[in-house]
């Protein structure tokens, strides 16, 4: 039998002493790691969600609380390179997971848009046009990943073949059949090669195929020794791996926030260990919003669309500003007893300050900013058309057209198909009339007369991430009816909110001046601005707009993300520390889509608040 503790941690994994593998020991159960038993304990860090310059102080802490491995998720639509290599420096060893899925709660489970531009394509599955995609995909992402395995000097142990593909209805073993191939194509007959799936019949027998060792996942409230014997029946021999241990769990805009006990954590993983099983915490690090994409948190559609929330604090062991909790030190406990740990205290949180209130000034509504913000013009179209048609895959577009008649009492607009995905903020002659929401508010009544602009802007909350419905196409995906009236005849304008505010707009930019600053708040899509001013310190902080609905955020050109007080539960946005300047000015933008406070303030805290009472929609 394998033995638990690994006594060599601190030995450099770049110093090679003899022939490097890692293997599969079939005959005793375990991992072996230059042909000597392994038990790896794990942690999942998302590198596309974390500011680069905080990456190494969090690996840091993952290897003072006793991990020898973190696992990484390589999410397609964020690049199509991998850039350098995460673990490198602190020893850890990577578990890789390159998808091409990968859920993670991020927008279209980390598959990029553009895919959607194939109406008819079946993701996740032999469907010729997505297999082609994926293909082009991995024949640049494994060629890089290669290098980095460990065999080849690198620190990648394992890699994970899609991902926890038994819950999706597709089922398609030829999909995965080619998938396996590719992965042996590029990275050899030796790579261990993995599945991981729920703890169910149904998502193991879809989820694993021979040449793949399958691993389980599951949380503190599971019968650990069933959930094992349910791997044991797909995977006889081996060793025993749960790939994702739930230390916490995700929260959608208008639920409670989601806390696991962690007397639970710790009891579970110490049960895990002592059955000599390797485990990987999901997810050992929060992670804040901030990202290439504009808007990276994904979505859930059971009953109904429910969006993530911006913070993926996921109640993880360290939180999404790095700082270390009590579960975090009672999981370094736990592994004491299982394996030597670094000497040495646990680095420290970084350092906070709240800065106190700002005052914002009124820009101007969305519609006066068209020039702006689309400076190519709308695209006319008879129909409506979706964010894919047009290329625009993540954001907002306005949609205009005229009242094709007077509306002198109110008069109903209506998504008769459930067409607005995710909201639409409706404006008639610049006054706002309300919003329609995607599962929620279909109808709304409007007034107005004939000829009369109507601007109906509409905003992705964030694509399905799991399960049957990640073909999540955006915008007016069908027509909307006033009256009795078929709308028709629409201007459709891409908006580069974020390019504009990247390129210093509404602050420096002298080819659109300002017009004249207003304290008075608006109505509907309104962008607000004001300033930070510098005071020599640069250390992590948390906006909270109190009293404000519901917007978007930019500090110094940068996308902090969605807030929505009212919905809840997540309060306050995370800022870290070195993206406001010392010297300068700092730059804070906000679009509030529905009404902001009359007193136009914003409050930089010095802690954050995610868990507050929520109004259920």
């Amino acid at each position: 039998v394998c033995p638990h503790r690994e006594t060599n941690y601190t030995t450099s994994f770049l110093q090679v002493c003899g022939e490097r593998s890692f293997s599969i020991d079939y005959k005793n159960n375990c991992f072996l790691k230059d042909g000597r038993p392994f038990q790896y304990i794990s942690g999942s860090i998302h590198y596309s969600r974390i500011p680069r310059y905080y990456w190494k102080d969090r690996l840091a802490k993952m290897y003072m609380a006793g991990l020898n491995a973190v696992q990484i998720y390589v999410p397609w639509n964020y690049h199509e390179a991998v850039h350098g290599v995460l673990a490198n420096d602190t020893g850890l060893l990577v578990i890789l997971r390159p998808g091409p899925y990968i859920c993670a709660e991020w927008e279209m489970g980390g598959l990029p848009a553009w895919l959607l531009e194939k109406p008819n394509i079946l993701l996740r599955s032999a469907d010729t046009d997505y297999v082609e995609a994926v293909s082009n995909w991995l024949a640049v992402l494994l060629p890089k990943v290669k290098p980095w395995l460990y065999t080849n000097g690198g620190n990648i142990i394992s890699v994970q073949v899609e991902n926890e593909y038994g819950s999706y209805y597709a089922c398609d073993y030829n999909y995965m059949r080619h998938l396996r191939t590719l992965f042996r194509f590029f990275l050899g007959e030796d790579t261990v090669l993995f599945t991981t799936d729920g703890n169910t019949d149904k998502e193991m027998s879809c989820g694993t195929l021979e040449g793949l060792y399958a691993t389980v996942d599951f949380g503190t409230d599971v019968n650990i020794t069933k959930a094992f014997d349910r791997q044991r029946r797909f995977e006889p021999h081996g060793p025993l791996v749960n790939s994702e241990f739930y230390t916490g769990w995700l929260d959608h805009w208008g639920d409670q926030h989601a806390v696991v006990d962690t007397q639970k954590v710790s009891r579970v993983l110490a049960e895990m260990l002592s059955m000599g099983a390797n485990v990987n915490m999901y997810i050992c690090t929060a992670n804040p919003f901030l990202s290439v994409l504009v808007s990276p948190a994904g979505a859930d559609h059971d009953n109904r669309f429910r969006s993530v929330v911006t913070s993926y604090d996921y109640n993880a062991p360290l939180t999404e500003a790095g700082d270390p909790t009590e579960k975090l030190l009672a999981i370094r406990d736990v592994i004491k007893l299982f394996r030597d740990v670094p000497s040495g205290p646990m680095p420290p949180a970084t350092p906070k300050f709240g800065y106190g209130f700002v005052t914002l000034s009124k820009v101007g509504n969305i519609s006066s900013l068209l020039n702006i913000l689309s400076p190519q013009g709308p695209v006319k179209s008879q129909y409506p058309l979706t964010f894919e048609q047009m290329k625009q895959y993540y954001g907002y577009m306005l949609y205009r057209t005229t009242l094709p008649r007077d509306l002198s009492e109110p008069t109903p607009l209506i998504s008769p198909l459930n067409g607005v995905h995710d909201r639409a903020y409706v404006s008639v002659n610049g006054e706002y009339q309300g919003l329609l929401e995607r599962d929620t508010t279909l109808v709304i009544n409007v007034t107005g007369r004939q000829g009369d602009t109507m601007d109906i802007l509409v905003e992705n909350m964030g694509r399905v991430n799991f399960g049957s419905k990640i073909n999540d196409y955006k915008g007016l995906v069908s027509n909307l009816i006033l009256g009795k009236y078929v709308l028709t005849d629409w201007e459709i304008y891409p908006l580069d909110i974020d390019g504009a505010i990247a390129g210093r707009w509404p602050h420096s930019d002298s080819r659109h001046p300002l017009p004249g600053l207003q304290r008075e708040p608006s109505s509907g899509p309104v962008f607000y601005t004001g300033t930070l001013q510098p005071i020599g310190l640069a250390w992590d902080t948390f906006l909270k707009l109190i009293e404000w609905t519901k917007g978007q955020v930019w500090i110094n050109g940068v996308n902090l993300g969605r807030y929505w007080p009212a919905r809840g539960p997540q309060q306050t946005l995370y800022v870290p520390g070195p993206l406001l300047s010392t010297s300068q000015p700092n730059n804070i933008t906000v679009l509030e889509l529905e009404k902001a406070p009359a007193h136009l303030q914003v409050l930089f805290m010095d802690r954050p608040q995610l868990d507050s009472p929520v109004v259920k929609p």
